[in-house]
């Protein structure tokens, strides 16, 4: 499921990222075929992400750093669940009326996604089990849509480029063997 979701989150992220800037030719980003789908695929690609995450702690764990490692994913996962909240706001103003989060949760929950998604990838990357440029390109991602969200499709690319290691073949072991990423033995 790594490569599925490594692939998938990103290229979803990406659609929805070209399809808030069709929403927005208007001047006005809001409710329309546009919006809908595109925060449909926001949704998937949240789940996709988390299911990323699940699949990368599984990786990481070992027995001497396994609380470090669940500390992380449920992190990650909480971020997330932030993330479908504000969506499914988004998407239905029955669920927005219902669920109201506090601004800290809407500050922190983007952040703990973020944390939870990256310090595997770092943790990878520190015990060359993947490459080093990897885990910066994900956060570069991050910071370039975080900084404009017309900016979405961009960063969306840029993070499934520092994914692109959990992608290709002979990556399914990442995080087991040293040899599935250097080739060395």
């Amino acid at each position: 499921m790594i490569k599925f979701s490594a692939l998938g989150a990103p290229l979803l992220l990406f659609c929805y990222g070209v399809l808030r800037l069709v929403d927005g030719l208007d001047g006005d980003h809001g409710p329309g075929v546009a919006w809908n789908v595109g925060h449909a695929m926001f949704l998937l690609a949240v789940m996709l992400f988390s299911v990323l995450i699940v699949g990368l702690h599984r990786r990481v764990r070992t027995p001497g750093r396994g609380l470090l490692a669940d500390a992380f994913m449920v992190l990650g996962l909480l971020g997330a669940a932030c993330f479908i909240l504000v969506i499914a706001g988004d998407l239905s103003q029955s669920i927005d009326d219902a669920v109201e989060l506090p601004d800290a949760v809407m500050l922190l929950g983007p952040l703990a996604f973020q944390i939870g998604l990256l310090a595997p990838l770092v943790w990878l990357a520190a015990t060359h089990r993947m490459p080093l440029w990897s885990p910066p390109l994900v956060f570069l991602g991050f910071v370039v849509f975080a900084a404009n969200l017309d900016l979405l499709a961009l960063g969306a690319g840029v993070v499934l480029v520092g994914l692109a290691p959990l992608v290709r073949p002979g990556s399914a072991d990442v995080g087991g063997d040293r040899t599935a990423m250097t080739g060395s033995k």
